[in-house]
């Protein structure tokens, strides 16, 4: 492969049908220029430190990665796990088995590279949307040239390895491990989505959701919604529904089926072996635990991926993780719709929902469903969460509450918002406020929720749109009859 020369500012890509231009060179969302490396010192010309260096600028394999100080592929060490406080930073060891993956050699060895320099840029720019200023991309923006070079030549040499992973805690809406890879592992997360996701994703049913481009929670409660009124005639005949839940479903995925899936449908060599790179990669081995090592104790170990054999689990919090999560279970989706013979039915990762107007039918889909997922994927339905009753009692489903020619927001969903509202700091706060109003007016009936939430965000001193849709600045107040801006008295009820 011949090496890399020096790249312009602007890259244009020409596909067959479409044409997208990438722009190396950007300035950064905000002024803060200290973050940024000073130039080389035999550079000519004067360059702004709130901008990235042309790609291939100065250029060389022997350079020092910035990121990580070192020249090489990291060589694994021994397996442990790294936990980083801010006062104290301790370190203890554990065995660790290997994950069996199958071998390299199971397709060739020096199997040539099947994509170019300019899919991994565009990979680049998906991971680092919505993520511009963070840490670990202002780090990896530093020298984005060599390091993206440096990425792409361990990808075409089969030398690419994963690196270590972060696990943090959350606590909403309950304790869950999550877990974060590398930017530059995030960056090959999405450089196999690109190229394989379309395939998988022209073959998933309509019903699938999460992780599917136009597919996510407002997608899933529209379509369930559209469902109901089907299987109800506009709710004018009784219809009972069957909610089911997988248990522990992320943890106890068995990678060896799932690696059986991928390869239906992945025929190319170089990309499955990278498939198999990421899937049977262990996220625990010298993997860094930020926050309290206090809080992994608030989550249940049946539920920590640190206690499952090597060949189960994936990490929460990966894009991998939720596109290998629906090929999973897409088994699932086709076993329903096609041999259970359920016409209205919606599935949210491991959460679903089948409709039908007779209960007894759908005890025997439970228990044509159990064997199915006993058998064939090594899962099982979580008893706490399994529901049975008919649909005019409400279904409560990603978020929102379904009931006859009603759709509203959860009320945990609505007191967490009002709750993270009035205690947000100053400076988070315009983000987080919109981000809630968005949420909530996702509902149709969700007029009342919003007035309560504005009366939160006006007890701040902040303006609110006259639709209850937005909030605005501090400082920034117009009349309503200029700006649609409702005044400070508050809205009705106030609860």
């Amino acid at each position: 492969m011949a090496p890399l020369r020096t790249f312009a500012c602007f890259m244009m890509v020409k596909a067959t049908m479409t044409e997208r231009l990438f722009n190396l060179v950007v300035p950064l969302a905000h002024e803060a220029t200290a973050m940024r490396t000073a130039d080389t010192a035999g550079s000519s010309r004067g360059r702004s430190g709130a901008v990235s260096p042309l790609i291939g600028d100065s250029l060389r394999r022997g350079d020092v990665d910035s990121t990580n100080g070192r020249s090489s592929p990291p060589t694994p060490g021994s397996p442990g796990i790294r936990t980083s406080t801010t006062a104290t930073r301790t370190t203890t060891t554990r065995a660790s088995r290997a994950a069996p993956a199958p071998s390299a050699d199971q397709y060739g060895c020096h199997q040539p590279a099947d994509f170019s320099f300019v899919a991994l840029v565009e990979a680049y720019f998906d991971c680092r949307r919505n993520k511009r200023n963070s840490d670990a991309a202002l780090a990896f923006e530093q020298r984005l040239e060599f390091n993206l070079y440096r990425l792409y030549r361990e990808l075409a040499d089969g030398t690419y390895r994963p690196g270590r992973s972060i696990c943090f805690v959350v606590i909403r809406p309950k304790p869950r491990e999550v877990w974060a890879a590398d930017f530059r592992d995030r960056i090959v997360h999405h450089l196999l989505y690109n190229r394989i996701a379309p395939r998988f994703h022209a073959a998933f049913v309509a019903d699938s959701c999460a992780c599917i481009p136009g597919r996510g929670t407002l997608y899933a409660a529209r379509r369930l919604e559209s469902k109901v009124r089907s299987a109800t005639q506009n709710w004018s005949r009784p219809v009972w529904y069957l909610k089911l839940d997988l248990a522990n479903f992320f943890v106890s995925i068995d990678k060896r089926i799932l690696r059986e899936q991928l390869a239906a449908r992945v025929t190319e060599p170089w990309w499955m072996r990278l498939a198999e790179t990421i899937l049977f990669h262990d996220p625990r081995v010298g993997v860094e635990l930020r926050g309290s090592p206090a809080r992994l104790g608030l989550v249940p170990e049946h539920k920590r991926l640190a206690r499952q054999p090597s060949h189960l689990g994936l990490p929460i919090g990966n894009l991998s993780s939720q596109f290998f999560a629906n090929v999973h279970l897409d088994a699932l989706d086709q076993f329903i719709k096609h041999r259970v013979g359920a016409r209205h039915y919606v599935r949210y990762v491991d959460d679903f929902v089948l409709l039908h107007p007779s209960p007894q039918w759908l005890n025997d889909a439970k228990a044509r469903i159990e064997a199915f997922l006993a058998d064939r994927l090594h899962q099982r339905i979580n008893p706490a969460k399994t529901i049975l009753q008919p649909v005019e009692r409400g279904i409560d489903f990603v978020g929102h509450v379904l009931k006859p020619w009603h759709r509203a927001t959860r009320r945990r969903t609505e007191g967490e918002a009002r709750r993270r509202v009035a205690v947000t700091p100053e400076e988070d706060f315009l983000a987080v406020a919109n981000s809630y109003f968005g949420l909530l007016r996702q509902a149709q009936h969700s007029h009342h929720s919003r007035a309560r939430l504005a009366n939160v965000v006006r007890r701040r001193g902040r303006c609110v749109k006259g639709d209850l849709t937005k909030t605005y600045p501090r400082g920034l107040m117009l009349d309503r009859g200029v700006g649609g801006v409702a005044p400070a008295p508050a809205l009705g009820n106030s609860k």
